[in-house]
């Protein structure tokens, strides 16, 4: 005889229609519209292994699986509208950190949006001469601008600041060697390193002076017959302080032309403006880096230029030239999006006002005067909540500008802290980052801290609502 346990599966498995009998159902006939036949019949075999799974640990009986096979449909429904929503959503960025690698970094300024709405669907003429009728070069658009920018220099676009360097060092010096000082060979976000991108390169690493001292003559002593290139290397998310030397970039300059030997530099933050007057005094420009006599500069489109995700190459037009012929520019170019970004961002620059126009510099240049009117609104009205679970405080504190870059600077900002005795802090900030509109803040001294500095001023009203609905344990 068969015991209990045993009657039990038996009974539940006999429950279980089949995948033909699931897919004969009109409700399922009518997913069909929406989804391929092929990915229904997927997850319904997936679902039905599941309650299978349950049945043969016992963790089903024949009332909970008769219960479940009645809600099967909206269960499928539910799995198929939830696999195929979108991953990458749009977030508040309440954090204080301008340039978030995690939250994308630099925002595009709306004319680069609006470039992008107009012809990312349609045709466009990427590698075209219209004049001529014949195929043309995808930088050209992005070059005429850097020669405006930049007289005399051309530029190469890869598809992000790591490939721009590889694809520097690859053309001008495989096989041969580059001179580094020690106090450069730095590591940045997802594990770029300079030595190891020099290895991919091809070139050959040969380091001068030590981690916090290299002096002019070192360089001089390393050069050899076999020298293709000095590389000086922005210390974009670090510094080193104390009993430090560095060489100047003229210096650097004079040496190479001495040897007939090019200087690069890659700068990694792609600042185009004085940042001085937003309290950033010693980031230097692309403008002030080639003015020194760099022969050429790398440097991302996505951090404080404030474009898109690419690398830019800008130099002298003789290894410009030389770039534009390596196979590898194939494997590393940008395509057609970020150039539409990138020609749009520019113009900004051109147009003489570019802290009205890129989001990133209007962040860095808004006064703690506006932030504290802004967070002092939106804590009077959490204020009229009746029965609210959550204190609101407004704070002094710091925002960061983010992306590796000018980890020193700490632009003063007006916080409010968010704490409440039904909550944790860790509670609030997941219950923002859970919202349908997630947002994202930071803890710090057990309170949910939101910098304004990054919400922008149109999100107010969607933070007001993420607040109250918090404090009224909604």
């Amino acid at each position: 005889m068969k015991n209990a346990s045993s009657a039990n599966h038996e009974r539940s498995y006999r429950l279980l229609p089949s995948v033909d009998q699931l897919m004969e159902k009109d409700e399922v006939k009518g997913l069909i519209s929406n989804y391929s036949r092929e990915f229904i019949l997927h997850n319904i075999r997936e679902l039905l292994a599941v309650i299978r799974e349950e049945i043969s640990q016992g963790k089903a009986d024949p009332q909970g699986v008769k219960k479940r096979v009645e809600g099967l449909i909206d269960e499928l429904r539910q799995r198929l509208e939830e696999q195929l929503s979108p991953t990458l959503r749009r977030v508040i960025n309440a954090t204080g950190v301008i340039i978030h690698t995690n939250l994308g970094r630099a925002l595009l300024c709306p004319s680069a949006v609006e470039r992008l709405q107009e012809l990312s669907c349609r045709y466009l003429n990427l590698e075209f001469f219209l004049e001529e009728g014949k195929r043309g070069g995808r930088d050209l658009p992005v070059e005429r601008l850097i020669s405006r920018l930049f007289p005399g220099k051309s530029c190469v676009v890869a598809n992000n600041n790591a490939a721009a360097v590889l694809l520097v060092l690859n053309t001008l010096a495989e096989g041969k060697e580059v001179i580094v000082s020690r106090g450069e060979l730095v590591e940045i976000g997802g594990s770029f390193r300079i030595p190891e991108v020099m290895e991919k390169s091809g070139a050959i690493l040969k380091e001068v002076g030590t981690t916090n001292k290299t002096r002019l003559q070192d360089y001089e002593k390393a050069i050899s017959p076999h020298t293709a290139l000095l590389l000086a290397v922005h210390q974009s998310n670090f510094r080193i302080l104390g009993f430090t030397e560095s060489v100047r970039m003229e210096e650097l300059v004079a040496l190479g032309r001495r040897h007939g030997i090019p200087v690069m530099e890659d700068m990694g933050s792609g600042n185009m403006v004085d940042l001085s007057p937003y309290g950033i005094p010693d980031e230097p420009s692309v403008g002030e880096i080639l003015a020194r006599g760099a022969n050429i500069v790398t440097f991302s489109g996505d951090k404080l230029l404030g474009g898109p995700q690419s690398g830019v190459i800008v130099g002298d037009r003789a290894l410009i030239k030389k770039i534009k012929v390596n196979p590898l520019l194939r494997a590393v170019r940008a395509g057609k999006l970020t150039y539409l970004a990138l020609e749009a961002t520019l113009v900004e620059y051109l147009k003489g006002r570019p802290e009205v126009s890129i989001p990133v510099l209007k962040m860095l240049s808004t006064s703690v005067a506006e932030l504290q009117g802004r967070a002092e609104a939106i804590i009077e009205e959490l204020r009229r909540v009746k029965g609210s679970s959550l204190n609101v405080e407004l704070m002094e504190g710091v925002s960061k500008v983010g992306g590796g870059t000018v980890p020193l600077v700490e632009l003063p900002t007006r916080l409010m802290g968010v704490n409440s005795p039904r909550y944790t802090a860790d509670t609030i900030s997941r219950k923002l980052r859970m919202r349908s509109l997630p947002v994202i803040a930071r803890i710090q001294e057990e309170k949910v801290v939101i910098d304004l500095r990054t919400v922008l001023p149109s999100e107010d009203r969607e933070l007001i609502k993420a607040l109250k609905e918090l404090a009224r344990g909604d």
